[in-house]
């Protein structure tokens, strides 16, 4: 366990423990056996072949799924280690919060949706849980991963605006600060390297941004109009933003568990709203860069194409596993008496790649 830990912190001590005992590991703690749980589970492999805005293969440099939720435990664990939590149960929560994402990314997760929606849907913070909880299945004794109950929790209550947490499972009313760190910490990366990734590929240009104010305070910063390789400008200009908004999230979490005179894991769970976060400025300077992506890359004409034809994958994919569902593997026949067909099916396809899924529907 990282030393010097803040008594709200969670801690070996005040940790609830797994579903199933298992015993203690002589020299790695609970929570980064998690992590490492998490980083050799299949799920998490699969993650390098999922869209995060674009679809992998279509240039090596985008982001994908696996490489976002890298970035994320790099700021997670910053924030983290500044506020005195503890890291290791941040970065757990962080690698593991896009395990339950669909090949296709929010197309994909509104497709298998749309399929389930008599079922109660299909949302990907909800579908991390059921990944380690149930899908993932590396002991002989029982089924998933048998995270600790801190690391279940921060992915339960996941939250952000892309972000609605079903988290019947749970009566705490929040998470630990470590997985409020994550939430952040993912809301930071995805605004920040989407935003550079569309630079890059072309959906949107640096005139376009010259009213919101994170890219321009951060053109300043690094005296842009100075540095002649586009590449160059642009990635130091995001990592400008990077580091204000990790900055101001550090200053203002320090005042609100002061203000708040937060002293125990306990008091966190019963905190209503978010104790790690930005300011009221800098929450609305993030919010309106998150609504410019929004209207100009997440919802462009080319982005949007995809989504169109993504629907007719996944819904022809979906049908050929209900009429048959002996071609799923064993596991997932094995599911289908406890959880129905169509649920199964659901889990399977949310479990496969782009790349995957494609192939899948050129063989049939």
């Amino acid at each position: 366990m990282p030393e010097g830990l803040a008594s709200y912190a969670v801690n070996e001590s005040s940790s609830r423990g797994r579903s199933f005992p298992q015993k203690a590991h002589p020299y790695r703690s609970d929570f980064e056996r998690d992590r490492d749980r998490i980083i050799h589970c299949s799920a998490f492999r699969r993650l390098e072949g999922k869209t995060q805005v674009f679809m992998p293969g279509l240039n090596d440099h985008y982001r994908t799924r696996l490489t976002h939720s890298i970035e994320v435990s790099q700021i997670g664990r910053t924030i983290a280690r500044a506020l005195s939590l503890n890291e290791y149960l941040a970065e757990a929560i962080c690698l593991a919060h896009d395990l339950g994402h669909s090949a296709f990314g929010h197309a994909g997760e509104a497709v298998l949706n749309k399929l389930t929606e008599g079922l109660g849907g299909f949302e990907h913070n909800a579908q991390a849980l059921r990944v380690v909880d149930l899908l993932e299945h590396p002991y002989p004794d029982f089924a998933g991963l048998n995270l600790i109950f801190e690391t279940r929790l921060g992915l339960a209550k996941h939250s952000g605006p892309y972000d609605r947490p079903r988290d019947d499972a749970f009566t705490e009313r929040n998470c630990s600060l470590e997985g409020q760190a994550a939430d952040i910490a993912d809301r930071i990366a995805y605004n920040c390297h989407d935003l550079e990734d569309a630079l890059r590929a072309g959906l949107i240009e640096t005139k376009q941004l010259k009213d919101i104010q994170l890219f321009d305070q951060a053109q300043k910063h690094i005296d842009a109009q100075h540095i002649v390789d586009n590449s160059v400008r642009r990635t130091r200009t995001v990592k400008a933003i990077i580091d204000e908004l990790v900055s101001e999230v550090i200053r203002t979490s320090r005042e609100n568990i002061k203000r708040a005179n937060i002293k125990t894991v306990e008091a966190v769970y019963e905190w209503e709203g978010k104790l790690i976060g930005l300011s009221e400025l800098g929450a609305a300077n993030l919010e309106h860069l998150e609504k410019f992506l929004y209207s100009n890359v997440y919802r462009h004409s080319y982005l949007q194409e995809i989504g169109r034809q993504v629907e007719g994958w996944l819904g022809r994919l979906f049908e050929h596993f209900t009429d048959r569902p002996e071609l799923m593997p064993a596991y997932f026949q094995g599911l289908i008496n406890e959880h129905g067909l169509e649920r199964t099916v659901c889990d399977y396809i949310a479990g496969m790649t782009d790349r995957y899924c494609l192939k899948i529907i050129e063989e049939i």
